[in-house]
């Protein structure tokens, strides 16, 4: 179902209306230049409104009441032939797509929706927030929107999720007037343009004030969502970053515990200083300074991520901290790491958190192999059965970004 400003049924209705008025033409142009007809013949010498009436009639029931063209000149005859095959084509056409519409399920159950979740986005975050809703709130009704859902992933969506799914923008005026927003429970942005995100959110607001704490807003870029953070839209949605949310989850459900039980304090070693391991080192700083000696950060673009951190004041705290600038896949890097921390000291904790899972897999056993009384941390994208049995096998824990999203989504997000 397409649904956007003025789009819905517009275009179809443009054409119809250019071709119905060509047809007409051609029709009255054909009678007008002295076309006979086998059952109507005195309209050849009729008045032109006559004609307009029976060029117009072509459209209702066709040549069956005036016969078709007999006599006259052969180009004219030729507009008429045209105008008699083409005006009930398109009126059938024009028929065909109202039942169509009539008839079809999604319009109605839009007019009908209420207390129902909206969802904008079809990517990997929607079927993670789906999955969690679907287990609070089977029956919830849900629609899915995006300006682009190929069949397949259509279909998954109706089938897996029992979603209604739009097609169009949604920060178009008429789109958010055909969701039924002011009766939405939820409204879920999860696009993949922050910018998009937040001004649909805007626009939302503005239209349907109560919409205030209902919106829940995905922004992918860390620096684009604390910068918009004080602002009057930022503070009327729920605001998050799967990265931090996952990091959230890592650290209060699996790192705060291993802290604890701990006599001195910790040495931890944080390799990909991307938005994860960002997130991963506030979450330390927020819940478990006291509990942290040093802190070891390893990345290709360590130094200069750690100033975009630092110049939005998310990174600080008393504890040590060694900025290693390279790749986890070269040797080098651990080399350093060895000068600056001894790892055989303690039970350090290694979160190995790059988007290279395959060097993340490596590296994990190279180091719980090196230094068996580390904890570390591996991470994959997705639920990986390969990453269990390793783990089991060398009790290394292994996380999967999407779980830990799935498991910290706050329930008071989902309806």
């Amino acid at each position: 179902m397409r649904l956007a400003r003025g789009q819905l049924g517009r275009s179809s209705a443009d054409w119809r209306w250019g071709a119905a008025l060509a047809l007409f033409l051609f029709a009255f142009a054909g009678l007008s230049s002295g076309v006979t007809l086998t059952e109507r013949p005195e309209v050849a010498q009729s008045g032109l409104l006559t004609k307009a009436y029976y060029s117009l009639g072509l459209f209702v029931v066709g040549g069956l009441e005036i016969g078709t063209p007999a006599e006259g000149p052969l180009l004219a005859r030729c507009l008429l032939w045209i105008a008699y095959f083409g005006a009930p084509i398109l009126t059938a056409s024009a028929v065909a797509e109202a039942l169509a519409r009539i008839l079809s399920p999604r319009p109605w159950q839009l007019r009908r929706i209420h207390h129902h979740v909206v969802i904008v986005g079809t990517g990997a975050m929607t079927d993670s927030y789906l999955r969690v809703l679907r287990r609070h709130e089977p029956r919830r009704p849900v629609v899915v929107v995006d300006e682009r859902i190929d069949v397949i992933r259509r279909q998954e969506l109706q089938q897996t999720f029992n979603a209604t799914v739009v097609t169009g923008d949604i920060t178009h005026e008429f789109l958010i007037t055909a969701l039924r927003l002011h009766r939405a429970s939820k409204v879920v942005l999860l696009g993949e343009s922050d910018f998009q995100s937040y001004e649909a959110a805007s626009r939302m607001l503005t239209k349907y004030p109560r919409l205030a704490g209902r919106i829940v807003l995905r922004c992918h870029n860390l620096r684009f969502m604390r910068a918009l953070q004080d602002t009057a839209v930022a503070r009327q949605c729920l605001t998050f970053n799967s990265y931090q949310l996952a990091a959230a989850g890592l650290v209060r459900d699996h790192l705060i515990d291993h802290f604890h039980q701990t006599s001195e304090r910790d040495a931890v070693v944080i390799a990909g200083f991307g938005r994860f391991g960002q997130t991963t080192l506030e979450e330390l700083q927020a819940h478990a300074q006291r509990e942290i000696a040093t802190v070891a950060l390893i990345d290709s673009d360590a130094a200069r991520r750690l100033l975009v951190a630092e110049e939005q004041r998310r990174i600080g705290g008393s504890y040590r901290r060694e900025i290693l600038e390279g790749d986890i896949s070269h040797p080098e890097v651990w080399h350093q790491l060895d000068n600056v921390l001894d790892l055989s000291i303690g039970s350090p904790t290694v979160i190995l958190g790059t988007g290279n899972i395959e060097e993340n897999l490596r590296a994990a056993l190279w180091i719980k192999g090196k230094y068996p009384n580390a904890l570390v941390f591996s991470r994959t994208t997705d639920a990986s059965q390969l990453a269990l049995q390793v783990g089991a096998e060398h009790d290394i824990n292994y996380f999967s970004i999407r779980q830990l999203v799935e498991d910290n989504i706050p329930v008071e997000w989902l309806s």
